[in-house]
């Protein structure tokens, strides 16, 4: 029997649409060949959709334990948003932008035609995020699928469910049918004899839709359409070119792929837009009332990962290099260019451990504002025409980026990384290597940050509301990335609730950053725990003589 698409029906079709996307991956993988021949389009659409079924899943969880379950409208806001911090790649990117059109409208409207609606309005916004749509892709086929909705009529004298299948059903044959047509539309897969693989993927999240609706009746959807490998290797294919012909082809294309989640304001996007385009390709930019996910091709990966920190706070940086090895080899200079870490820093147990590691350091102290001439200062000082900037402080980032764009204009090649705490500093610093490129150094340190969650334990200078409660003066305070997590009286208690959240999301190595007025058994406790609590997991103490926290907190 038909359903109405209420929350179980949107938990329905997520799982439905993992189900096909995971049976259908390698196949998705294999005729990959736009924007880029790099064969994961399938997996990131399946990892996409995986994050948005796990959101709704843990959504119907947390309603378990009273006994009820969660509107129609919470569910598809939900799955909007599980897609939107999970997608992976350009076709996950869009389709978390397919979802979250489709769920502004159908939270307000779950019937026949605010599903026409919502799939208007979802292939209107993913044209509307891509900076530069091209025919013959997903986004062809989202508005083939709007098309056939709207015209899409329940059999005569039915309504309500049997309307809503029959809308959802058109959708999905429309889609397929535009599906066929995509290899006579882009030159790059009618020359390798395939389908447009993020249109396949968005095929079989329509049929897990209309399957969902129609209960008990699948059978009822026609099969894919057939599908073959690719005939021949392609690159990026933004300009419609082939490997031979296309600018933007292996290896004469971008080098890297840089995905990051961006919590920024709306006017702060359009600037970003206009940056990011002019670096590369494949811009995609999907999100909205502050939270956003960025995709790009770009050269200088360091560049993008830049403009996020200029728009608002980039997190989830992910940064993949598909070129190979040979690219950009003419670009090289014929001798070893002079490259500096510039890690602005508080205390001079973190300054001598920064400087051991190689790098130029510019101290911070608690209640003295840092100017960007300083850090420019140091960078020219150094005597280096490349510079990797490390302001160690998420409120330093426009300082540091203010100096960034002083030394560009004496001709200096410069990545800023935004490491948010020292530790994530460390990380970074632990992997550069000189000798590499640039860019390849850059992508090193920025994915080692990144995967260094951090904490702080900080004394409360005066009562505040938090995130944790009403703290009073002299409370300790555990931060966990930013935020008050725990209040509490003693240190060492403090710490050890911290460090117990943080690890329960897993880690192999914790790395403890001393302050000046931490309790003199703090290290030897916190270690004691480590090696108690959690085994396997690896620990590490520096005294950093920083004033301004007890103790920093960082897992890898």
């Amino acid at each position: 029997m038909p359903h109405t698409l209420d929350a179980a029906a949107v938990r329905t079709w997520c799982r439905l649409a993992l189900r096909a996307l995971g049976q259908a991956r390698e196949e998705i993988d294999a005729i990959n060949v736009y924007p880029v021949a790099d064969g994961d389009t399938g997996t990131n659409l399946y990892l996409t959709v995986e994050s948005a079924a796990q959101s709704v899943d843990a959504v119907f969880d947390g309603y378990a334990a009273s006994g009820s379950t969660p509107g129609v409208a919470e569910a598809v806001r939900t799955m909007a948003h599980g897609a939107l911090i999970g997608a992976c790649g350009n076709s996950g990117t869009i389709l978390a932008q397919l979802l979250r059109a489709m769920s502004e409208v159908l939270a307000e409207r779950p019937d026949a035609a605010g599903l026409r609606t919502a799939l208007r309005a979802a292939a209107g916004s993913a044209y509307q995020a891509v900076a530069h749509p091209v025919e013959g892709t997903m986004l062809t086929v989202a508005t083939a699928a709007a098309d056939a909705a709207a015209c899409a009529e329940g059999e005569p004298g039915t309504h309500g469910a049997d309307e809503l299948v029959a809308v959802a059903t058109a959708a999905y044959q429309g889609a397929r049918a535009a599906l066929a047509r995509t290899p006579a539309q882009l030159d790059v897969l009618g020359r390798a004899g395939v389908v447009d693989a993020g249109g396949r993927g968005l095929v079989a999240v329509l049929g897990a839709l209309a399957e969902a609706l129609c209960g008990d009746v699948p059978d009822r959807l026609p099969a894919s359409p057939g599908l073959h490998p690719p005939l021949v290797p392609y690159g990026c294919a933004s300009c419609g070119g082939d490997a031979t012909g296309d600018p933007h082809a292996v290896p004469g294309g971008p080098a890297f792929e840089v995905i990051y989640l961006l919590e920024a304001p709306d006017q702060a996007v359009d600037r970003l837009k206009t940056q990011l385009d002019a670096l590369g390709d494949c811009l995609v930019v999907v999100g909205g009332d502050g939270l956003w996910n960025v995709h790009v091709h770009v050269d200088d990966a360091g560049a993008a990962v830049e403009a996020g920190v200029e728009a608002g706070r980039p997190y989830r940086i992910r940064i993949t290099h598909f070129g190979d090895a040979a690219q950009g080899a003419a670009a090289r200079p014929a001798a070893p260019v002079r490259r500096a870490i510039v890690a602005v820093v508080e205390g001079d147990g973190v300054a001598a451990l920064c400087t051991q590691a190689g790098a130029v350091v510019v101290p911070s102290r608690p209640g003295e504002p840092l100017a960007s001439g300083e850090i420019a200062q140091a960078i020219r000082q150094s005597g280096a025409r490349e510079a990797v900037l490390l302001p160690n402080d998420d409120e330093l980032r426009h300082t540091v980026a203010a100096a960034a764009e002083r030394v560009r204009t004496d001709g200096v090649r410069v990545a800023l990384i935004p490491t948010r705490s020292v530790v994530q500093g460390i990380a970074a610093l632990a992997v550069h290597q000189p000798s590499r490129r640039f860019d390849e150094d850059v992508v090193a340190m920025t994915a080692a940050a990144g995967a260094t969650r951090y904490a702080e334990l900080a004394v409360a200078e005066h009562e505040s509301w938090t995130m944790a409660g009403v703290c009073q003066a002299g409370d300790t305070l555990g931060l966990i990335d930013g935020d008050v997590a725990v209040i509490g009286g003693d240190p060492v208690h403090t710490a050890v609730t911290v460090l117990d959240r943080m690890l329960a999301a897993g880690g192999e190595m914790v790395t403890f950053v001393l302050g000046e007025d931490a309790p003199h058994d703090l290290a030897d406790r916190l270690r004691a725990h480590v090696h108690d609590r959690h085994l396997a997991v690896d620990t590490v103490v520096y005294t950093g003589g920083q004033g301004s926290r007890l103790l920093l907190i960082g897992v890898e």
